[in-house]
């Protein structure tokens, strides 16, 4: 009598045991956010010295990756390639660094001796751009995002 019985139960929650496996199962490939390929394409590059440092932000102050190019000699361009991005708002902040030092330099007064550029091109002004007028949404399978670089005289 209690084998039968815990037979019973068995053959009765085996089912259900494996209808939440399948469910698990959905809302885990449900969850998995889609990923894609973001390409960087910098352009209007004044000379070929140095190389493009590119840093993809999720807000103000995170980087949450970047790469160092190579400048396209005979295009005066150059390309960063972003693989298996998650989906979301991104913002995009390059420089031209001519002297390989890692950073964009100033001279005395304050202005940029090598040009910068972010995602949506803002316009030239003193001062980097905030992050709300550089971000943009990223979504699968991908996107291309041109930046114009900016040189002061």
């Amino acid at each position: 009598m209690i084998a039968t019985t815990r037979r019973k139960s068995w053959l009765t929650i085996l089912p259900l045991c494996f209808s939440l496996f399948i469910l698990a199962g959905q809302l885990a490939i449900a969850q998995t956010p889609k990923t894609g390929k973001l390409t960087i394409k910098i352009t209007g590059i004044r000379n070929s010295e140095g190389n493009i440092r590119v840093a993809l932000r999720t807000d103000e102050n995170t980087i949450v990756d970047s790469r160092v190019v190579e400048i396209d000699t005979k295009t005066s361009t150059a390309e960063a390639v972003f693989e298996n991005l998650a989906e979301g708002t991104y913002g995009v902040a390059v420089i031209h660094d001519e002297n390989k030092n890692e950073k964009l330099d100033f001279n005395e007064v304050g202005m940029p001796v090598e040009g910068y550029g972010h995602s949506n091109n803002p316009a030239k002004r003193q001062g980097p751009p905030n992050f709300g007028e550089t971000k943009f949404i990223f979504a699968a399978p991908g996107s291309t995002v041109e930046i114009a670089l900016i040189y002061w005289p």
